[in-house]
């Protein structure tokens, strides 16, 4: 059986030649990158290095990124960060209701614990926020918006440049989640407005434990962990030069490969997408189609069945596929985007992420389009819920 993993949102394949780059800062040249000494300095110049390679990916300069433990911390770093140091000035923050826990969990913590006033944004059905529900929701007193680039679950490509113009009009700095992003869709971080910016290495056939924040310079967030005063004085910790290390070649990778890789990555979405919704009754997509997708991300809404059972079944099939995001798959409530987007409850838990990789096969997609509908019908055969459907005649 041919196994295919369809999880790629979740976490990558660490590529090769990624940890090829990688294993001397393991075995040899493994200083301390803070240190004045031969091996602290060579470490150190393999850093800058990665630092600048990163930097010019994104339109960045090379100061202005600070390397983390990954994407999550960046996020916590950039809106307690930057809402801490500006909290005198005003206490109102924005976010939208189809973040990542990694923003809005932090959101919920500067409201609950730390006295701020956090405006949640609505998306509608595709799960687009509306710039102009942005420029509405700025006041006085707002000093920072978030908005994701793109949605971990349902894939769209939220129109991060029209909201950076208008933060940047306003006077509000505006952050933005590019871990579904970087390497995946372009960024340039000056022509969208964007403030500050937070990546990921394992989303991009890097390492675990490392990420990145873009900070424009003239920005000073205030620092979530005190030390020794690396990265600029933002970030303390020795640095994880192996790890940067890996992630400055996977984004290298990337960049050469990108319209290539890209275009192969629609091909497969797109034919996933069309073999689902002809191929299986009463079932839709989450998110919208074509260009404001993300390439490699299809989102699945099957009803009269339960998604942990389609994961499960499809596992055996030999197909690693999500729910949703992993980082809250433990959850038994149902996924906050789809609500937001209007889903029913008995809807949002019906539902399936497959998101494909550099590894994602014509023929792995060609068998998922095949196998999908076999394993649909087995689990409707033991539904309740289709059989009441069936009762009141809708199937």
């Amino acid at each position: 059986m041919d196994f295919a993993y369809f999880d790629n949102a979740a976490t990558t394949r660490v590529d090769p030649r990624v940890a090829e780059a990688m294993l001397p800062f393991l075995t040899e040249r493994y200083g301390n990158a803070s240190e004045p000494h031969s091996m602290g300095v060579d470490a150190r110049e393999a850093l800058e290095a990665a630092r600048s390679a990163i930097a010019g990916f994104i339109g960045a300069r090379p100061e202005e990124l600070v390397f983390t433990g990954c994407g999550t911390e960046s996020d916590n770093l950039a809106i307690k960060g930057m809402a801490r140091r500006l909290k005198k000035k005003g206490r109102h923050i924005i976010v939208s209701m189809v973040e990542h826990p990694a923003v809005f969990e932090t959101a919920k913590h500067l409201e609950r614990e730390e006295g701020f006033d956090v405006t949640y944004l609505p998306v509608d059905r595709e799960g687009f926020v509306s710039p102009a529900a942005v420029d509405e929701a700025i006041r006085k007193d707002t000093t920072l918006v978030s908005v994701m680039h793109a949605n971990n679950e349902i894939g769209t490509i939220e129109p991060v440049a029209e909201i950076g113009a208008i933060c940047r009009e306003r006077g509000v700095l505006f952050h933005t989640d590019a871990v579904q992003t970087l390497c995946k869709v372009p960024i340039d971080v000056e022509a969208m407005g964007i403030d500050l910016l937070a990546g990921s290495a394992h989303k991009v056939y890097g390492p675990k434990g490392v990420g990145l924040l873009y900070v424009r310079k003239g920005l000073h967030p205030e620092p979530v962990l005190h030390g020794g005063g690396h990265e600029g004085g933002v970030r303390s910790g020795t640095e994880n030069v192996a790890g940067i290390v890996g992630f400055a070649r996977a984004v290298e990778l990337a960049r050469d490969s990108f319209e290539e890789e890209t275009a192969r990555y629609r091909h497969l979405r797109d034919r996933l997408i069309d073999g689902v919704l002809t191929g299986i009754p009463h079932t839709f997509l989450n998110g919208p189609r074509g260009d404001r997708r993300l390439p490699h991300n299809a989102h699945f809404g099957v009803r009269y069945i339960e998604g942990e059972s389609l994961l499960l079944r499809l596992d055996a099939e030999g197909f690693e596929v999500s729910t949703g995001s992993a980082c809250s798959s433990g959850d038994l409530e149902p996924s906050r985007t789809l609500l937001a987007i209007g889903l029913r409850h008995e809807e949002a838990h019906g539902s399936v992420r497959v998101t494909l990789g550099r590894w994602s096969t014509e023929a792995q997609a060609e068998r998922f389009v095949e196998v999908l509908p076999k394993v649909v019908g087995q689990l409707r055969a033991m539904s309740p819920l289709y059989s009441e459907a069936k009762a009141r005649g809708e199937v």
